[in-house]
């Protein structure tokens, strides 16, 4: 979802020419404004490579020696990650390694953000959040982000190279996946809409607390990383201004949709433990760079709702 609508805000407001990486099996669908430019090699080129894979990240990166890097790949769905934390630590931590040595080898000039997370804040203490506040993951997911957020640290303390962190709290729009509370939420609410289940929202903890951004608003903070005086080793929060319970966006989108709804738990998507105080501090990104979150909430959510309702008109049947 980020990355796609970093790449169009990047083909909007830059004159860069845009490498995304992609893997063989990656979906297109979320990237389609961009086909036509690559296919007529306009400004957007891809390259094949995956994390997990030593040296086809080396190739992507010697063949693309980019000025500016925004690493934002991952295993990014926590409920996942208790699953598979394997895969997510290989994926997360030494993905994130494997690029930044690639980087050191070809672009070591490059400015690179390195996308860590919230997450890595876990079951925090007080509220709102700031970036000096101690690491307390709560999940296989979350450790992970802790260690991408330290080798990204680390290698531009040890080699000199300008890498920034942020750590982006909840975020969401058009494109967001359905493993994610509030897409799973519209997801299921344009399934009921359309008549494909019964008028029953299916649902995990509604009480943890979350402060919502917009992802346009975030890649915005993410492009003004890297070009507004970029200090190499900072580490920043982003974040909306929105904060309020998992269920009380779940009541916007019903409310959004005029349906009458049932919300009943779903043992399958409660997390064994759960970052419940995710609200952050984002004066320092603030005050270094001016950036401010535009979007409201009530956008957000009817735009996400209005995605879903699209995918659910084009689409085969769908998962719950």
């Amino acid at each position: 979802m980020v990355g796609s609508h970093l790449a169009e805000y990047l083909i909007e407001n830059t004159d860069w020419d845009i490498v995304g990486m992609c893997r063989w099996r990656s979906p297109l669908d979320n990237i389609s404004s961009l086909i036509p430019l690559a296919n007529d090699g306009k400004r957007v080129q891809f390259v094949y490579a995956d994390l997990r894979d030593t040296l086809s990240i080396q190739k992507a990166v010697e063949k693309a020696r980019p000025d500016y890097v925004f690493h934002l790949a991952a295993q990014s769905y926590p409920q996942t990650s208790f699953t598979s934390p394997l895969d997510t630590l290989d994926t997360n931590v030494q993905g994130t390694v494997r690029l930044l040595y690639s980087l050191k080898t070809y672009a070591p000039d490059s400015l690179i953000h390195v996308c860590s997370s919230s997450e890595v804040y876990g079951r925090a203490k007080t509220i709102p959040i700031k970036e000096d506040a101690p690491f307390h993951p709560a999940s296989p997911y979350a450790i992970s982000k802790v260690g991408t957020d330290l080798v990204a640290r680390h290698y531009a303390e040890a080699y000199g190279m300008n890498i920034q962190v942020t750590r982006l709290f909840t975020h969401t729009g058009p494109r967001r996946g359905d493993v994610f509370m509030e897409s799973s939420f519209a997801k299921q609410i344009a399934m009921i809409e359309s008549d494909m289940i019964p008028s029953v929202v299916k649902v995990g903890n509604l009480k943890s607390l979350r402060t919502i951004a917009d992802v346009r608003d975030a890649v915005r903070a993410y492009h003004m990383l890297l070009t507004v005086n970029p200090v190499s080793g900072e580490v920043y929060n982003i974040g909306g201004t929105h904060t309020c319970e998992v269920g009380d966006v779940l009541d916007t989108l019903i409310e959004l949709s005029g349906v009458k709804i049932t919300v009943e738990q779903d043992p399958e998507r409660m997390r064994p433990i759960d970052a419940d105080l995710q609200v952050p501090d984002c004066t320092k990104f603030i005050n270094h760079t001016g950036w401010k979150p535009e979007i409201p909430f009530i956008k957000t959510m009817q735009d996400l709702l209005d995605y879903w309702r699209s995918r659910v008109k084009q689409s085969a049947p769908l998962q719950r």
